[in-house]
């Protein structure tokens, strides 16, 4: 027989076992040097008895006696070697199924399988994660970052999760700069597991999201050696407390069960969506055959997902696909459409992504890990590149900021509409508000229901498959709803919308219609507004009050003065006169500084 993985191997083998009534564990594996990179090569599955017990000589100290334990082991022979071979396929090269010993029924084998795994095999397989991670050296190296950054960098913190032995099984930190990034953008919040693809990769996450130029930005880090729903809720819960409690409206994952238990235990009110990027990448995978036979599937899925707005639409372009390839019986794409409600856009209407746009993704940690790890790297180089590249982020996001561009580079029609918009956004968001304005120009809207308060819009396009939707604008409020809900999922107006507008003489965008974290003033005021888990329980002029909203001012001050030498003078010179007049303030006592 031959498996796509290791792990595909053992949860055959396992099943056989709890089939016939025996217990397993992994007795010997081996690694080899291909390529230059060290990888699994073999994993050898045996039944619980196999082996015998070794004694220990052990030197009786004074009276105290030593329990003497009992051993399962009696050398059976029963065991299944799987070995690497070529095109990545696990093939069995040696197969034992006769045992020494009797078998016990499949409701007993579960019960021990169930235990071992909580216990001894579980921690042995994260023993072996560690060893894949740290090496003999063991999390030193890590420590030693952690205390580094803490020494040198204001505001970074970090916390770690152990077992029983004192072993580390999970790690997350956050600088200030993330904290501060979260205060503006931390609407929707992506989970980017990318490690997870290749095996070879360490495990090594990020809290992401996207920023007012469209561009990603960090939350935070985590180190994922233990992959169970508790170690998740740690991780989760862990980062949410250095971000003040405060709920993302939105949070965006990979699959996996595990995960969904601990982002449903941790973010119960946040909507919880599968990253469909992963998903379609997935099918890359699980479909290889078909793909071979038919290229342009792939493309064809990709236009079904990304550029069907409405439920129907979509139901009926999956439907066709299915019906065009053959694929009714697919078990993988039936997952995936039972599923759909978590991942197709379509389906998704009733939360904020930060999605400015459904065929282009934000560049993430997958494109970070392409450009920088090829191979299996030492975990301290992959935090120290990752450190370089938040970096350039955050002085990528700091230059479009500054950069200007005449008006007329920009603009394509002479609606007063796309002007306001030209000075509100940022050059992303309006970019996409431009597309879509243009495109409403290829719409036709037509009144259908009329009253003192609000009418009702029918928008069409005569296109292939043409499509129709309805909108209701709010004449007294300014405020419109397009069925497509699209404002609901990027917060930019939709084509039809602005279709109305024009047809009802809308020359200004309504201040309803302009949502702050796409806009040029997006990291002024307090941020977006999500109740926090904690809401109530601080004094906002309590002195940690004070002290956290100047960090969050002086921090504004940091990012704008490192951009040029030009404004990083201003910047000293500015925070120096400041330090210089508080000085003067406390010197001159406690009736001139005022009640504390």
């Amino acid at each position: 027989m031959e498996f796509d993985s290791d792990a595909a191997a053992r949860a055959f083998y396992s099943a056989y076992a709890l089939r016939l009534g025996f217990g397993i564990r992994v007795a010997r594996s081996r690694r080899e040097r291909r390529k230059g990179v060290e990888v699994l090569v073999m994993k050898r599955f045996v039944c619980l008895k196999e082996g015998h017990h070794k004694k220990k000589d052990v030197e009786s100290s004074g009276d105290k006696k030593k329990r003497k334990r009992l051993s399962i082991r009696d050398g059976c022979p029963a065991m299944m070697e799987v070995v690497w071979k070529k095109l990545e396929k696990w093939v069995v090269t040696k197969l034992v199924l006769e045992h020494n010993h009797a078998i016990v029924s499949p409701d007993k084998v579960r019960e021990v399988q169930l235990r071992r795994l909580c216990g001894k095999e579980h921690a042995d397989q994260l023993q072996e994660v560690r060893r894949n991670v740290f090496g003999d050296t063991g999390a030193c190296d890590l420590f030693t970052y952690f205390m580094r950054k803490q020494s040198e960098h204001y505001g970074f913190s970090y916390n770690t999760q152990v077992d029983s032995k004192n072993c580390l099984r999970s790690a997350v930190w956050v600088d200030a700069r993330s904290k501060m990034a979260y205060k503006y953008f931390g609407d929707a919040v992506y989970f980017d597991t990318t490690y997870s693809k290749n095996e070879n990769m360490l495990p090594f996450a990020a809290f992401t999201g996207v920023n007012h130029h469209g561009d990603s930005v960090v939350f935070g880090c985590a180190l994922v050696l233990d992959k169970s729903e508790s170690a998740y809720s740690w991780i989760f819960d862990t980062w949410l407390t250095a971000m003040g409690k405060r709920l993302p409206y939105s949070f965006t994952t990979d699959e996996g069960k595990t995960m969904t238990e601990a982002v449903a235990k941790v973010f119960p009110q946040c909507f919880h969506r599968l990253c469909r990027w992963r998903v379609l990448s997935r099918c890359k995978k699980k479909l290889s055959d078909v793909y071979m036979r038919f290229p342009e599937l792939h493309v064809e899925l990709k236009r079904c997902v990304n550029e069907c707005d409405t439920m129907p639409a979509f139901d009926m372009f999956w439907g066709s696909i299915l019906d065009r390839y053959g694929l009714r019986e697919n078990t993988w794409l039936g997952s995936l459409f039972e599923a759909r409600h978590r991942w197709v856009p379509a389906y998704l209407t009733s939360s904020f992504f930060a999605e400015l746009s459904l065929t282009h993704r934000p560049e993430t940690v997958s494109r970070f890990y392409r450009n920088n790890f090829t191979s299996r790297g030492s975990l301290l180089s992959l935090i120290t590149r990752f450190d370089q590249h938040v970096d350039n982020l955050y002085m990528n996001e700091a230059h479009k900021g500054l950069a200007s561009f005449p008006p007329e580079q920009l603009l394509k029609t002479n609606s007063v509409l796309e002007k306001q918009a030209e000075t509100i956004y940022t050059r992303a968001a309006f970019e996409m508000f431009q597309t879509e304005l243009i495109e409403s120009l290829h719409h036709y809207s037509v009144k259908v229901q009329d009253g003192p308060y609000e009418a009702k819009y029918c928008v069409e396009r005569h296109s292939d498959p043409p499509t129709r939707h309805t909108v209701v604008y709010n004449i007294a409020e300014k405020k419109a709803w397009c069925d497509c809900c699209r404002f609901a999922f990027s917060a930019i107006l939709c084509r039809h919308v602005l279709g109305v507008f024009i047809l009802a003489d809308v020359d200004m965008i309504p201040e309803a219609c302009i949502t702050k974290r796409w806009t040029k003033k997006a990291k002024t005021g307090p941020g977006f507004v999500r109740r926090s888990l904690e809401d109530g329980n601080h004094r906002a002029n309590s002195v940690t009050s004070r002290f956290n909203d100047l960090v969050r001012d002086a921090m504004k001050i940091a990012e704008q003065g490192t951009v040029s030498a030009g404004s990083f003078k201003v910047a000293k010179e500015v925070l120096q006169k400041a330090f210089r007049e508080i000085e003067k303030l406390t010197n001159a006592g406690p009736k001139q500084v005022g009640n504390r």
